[in-house]
């Protein structure tokens, strides 16, 4: 499995080269969904919570590792986390578990290194 570190160090390794392209549809993509997560009518927690549902329903381990990091900023707590799994659960069925169980391990992973 990829761990906190690893999954951050790649991340921002390879944002760092496609945003080095210059394209500048790419650009605006990164700045729409930066810009998106910023505090709205919704505070920055439930964006992020939003964003995790729908990262789980959608199946991306990436998009579920990077907004569990950003939970973890904004002091979601392990139970908060949990009702969020169980929304995605029950919007995306059961072929959510496997992604469930990855998220919770990197959530430990994350939770530990507080």
């Amino acid at each position: 499995m990829t761990t906190v570190k690893d999954f951050n160090a790649y991340r921002e390794k390879m944002n760092g080269k496609i945003l080095e392209q210059g394209n500048i549809n790419m650009k605006r993509f990164f700045a729409l969904d930066t810009s998106t997560y910023q505090e709205g009518a919704l505070d920055v927690k439930t964006k992020e919570l939003l964003g995790l549902v729908a990262s789980m329903v959608l199946r991306c381990d990436d998009c579920i590792r990077y907004h569990l990091g950003k939970c973890r900023e904004q002091g979601v707590t392990t139970d908060e986390l949990f009702e969020a799994f169980s929304i995605a659960n029950l919007v995306g069925g059961s072929i959510v578990i496997p992604h469930t169980r990855r998220a919770l391990e990197f959530w430990e992973e994350l939770i530990t290194l507080d």
